[in-house]
Formats: structure tokens, C-alpha cells, sequence
């Protein structure tokens, strides 16, 4: 069952609109928690194959990459260390899965928490590898090469009570190839979006983002870009926030 939702995940997820959810709120220390969720709702309704499915079952379910890993442990130490390293960054990332076949509810979030922003900086690397780490999946994390085929990076600083989001194109020949492949795809995909909100310990004094929403006591701010224009352009989610003094 949890297999099924994962496909719908990674290769549905063009045929509806949806949206893309990344969370983060941040302590003053730098610490803080951050997820990242995919809300498939629509896709679910759109699909009344799916929805009536007898193995979607109306589920609220959170699964620990920790646990899954340590089921693995055999498999996994018998792969490269530079690939048991990576999946050991892993350990402290889970998945919350909600799904309500009545309501045709879907949302699919993996999550962590972190002691220092930086570490905030492999969030999408956690999302690509549950379809491998989660049960019932036939994919072997030596199977899943997807990570390394990632072209996008992104990079979070907190100092001085200015923060920082930067994404950046990794590999420059794969970004323009994953680009391409995406234009075929392209008119299906108008309808998902990409949202950032972000919770800060102080009120936000400025921003580089002229159109960005915030909360009433002025510290949260929203964004949100269409799916397609980050994947070709990753700069326009960058943003930069500087708090008011303490």
C-alpha cells in the first residue's frame, strides 16, 4: 500500500495540479525543525480509479527512516561507504503519511529536526530516498541512484540574525538535460506549485523578496513560485531575511 502511494509520488505527481510544502521553523540558537510535503489531495480526487481502491485505506501514519534503516543494515553494509554515509544522514528523517479515502486526502511529509540549520540542507535528499527506506518497497537503497542525479542544492545560513535560503544548480549539463526532459511534461505540470514558510524566533525587519506574505506578528513569511519556473530557474525561491534586534 505504502509503495502505491509512493508511485503516485514520483510519477503521477505531473498529471495534477499540487502542491509542494517546504517548512521550516528556526530558534534563535539555530536550531529548529523543517519538513518538506507533497498534498496530493486533488490528484486523489481527480483519480476515482484510486480513490476507491480497497488497499487505500484511510490511514494516519508516521514511519521512522531509523527504524527502516536498521531492518536494512545487511543490505546496506554491503554498499560503498560513501553510500552508507549518505543513507546515515538519513536516520533522524520520517514520514508522516495521511490518507483518507472519503475526504480524498493525501499528503505525504517527511520531516526532522535539526540543531543547526546547515543540516537543513539535505531535506531533499531525505525526500528522494523514501521511496528506497520505506516497507513494502521493492527498492533497494543500492537501487536508488537518484541522489546522485541530483542537480539541485540548496543551502541554509542563519548568522547575525540574518538568514539565508540559496538554491544552486549542482551539475550544470544535467540541470539543462532535466530541463529538456521536463518540456514534454510541461503544460501538465503548470498547476503544481512550490511554497516556502519559514517561522523565526524575531520579528522579520526586512526581506529580499518584494512579494513574499507574512503573518500578524510579522514573523512568518510565505512564497510561493510555480513548480516548473524553480526546476528551470532555482534562484527565484532565494531569499534572504533580517530580523529585528533583540
Amino acid at each position: 500500500m505504502i509503495q502505491k502511494f509512493l508511485v503516485l509520488l514520483f510519477v503521477s505527481v505531473s498529471l495534477v495540479s499540487c502542491q509542494f510544502t517546504e517548512t521550516m521553523v528556526l530558534q534563535e540558537d539555530g536550531s529548529g525543525k523543517m519538513s518538506l510535503s507533497v498534498d496530493l489531495s486533488e490528484m486523489m480526487a481527480f483519480s476515482g480509479e484510486m480513490a476507491q481502491d480497497s488497499s487505500m485505506v484511510k490511514q494516519d501514519t508516521i514511519i521512522a527512516f531509523k527504524d527502516i534503516l536498521e531492518a536494512k543494515k545487511d543490505s546496506i553494509s554491503k554498499l560503498p561507504a560513501k553510500e552508507q554515509e549518505r543513507l546515515k544522514k538519513m536516520e533522524n528523517y520520517k514520514m508522516h503519511m495521511v490518507t483518507d479515502p472519503e475526504t480524498k486526502e493525501m499528503v505525504i511529509d517527511i520531516f526532522t529536526e535539526f540543531k543547526d540549520v546547515a543540516e537543513a540542507n539535505d531535506l531533499m535528499k531525505g525526500f528522494e530516498q523514501s521511496e528506497s527506506l520505506v516497507p513494502g518497497a521493492n527498492v533497494s537503497p543500492s537501487e536508488d541512484k537518484q541522489s546522485d542525479e541530483e542537480v539541485i542544492g540548496v543551502s541554509y545560513t542563519y548568522k547575525k540574525g540574518t538568514f539565508k535560503r540559496d538554491a544552486f544548480i549542482k551539475d550544470v549539463a544535467k540541470h539543462k538535460a532535466q530541463v529538456d526532459s521536463l518540456k514534454q511534461a510541461e503544460a501538465f505540470m503548470s498547476g503544481i506549485t512550490y511554497k516556502v514558510k519559514y517561522t523565526f524566533p524575531r520579528k522579520i525587519k526586512s526581506t529580499s523578496v518584494e512579494d513574499a506574505t507574512f503573518s500578524l506578528d510579522g514573523k512568518t513569511l510565505e512564497l510561493q513560485r510555480n513548480f516548473i519556473d524553480y526546476m528551470k530557474n532555482p534562484d527565484v525561491l532565494d531569499i534572504e531575511v533580517v530580523l529585528e534586534k533583540e
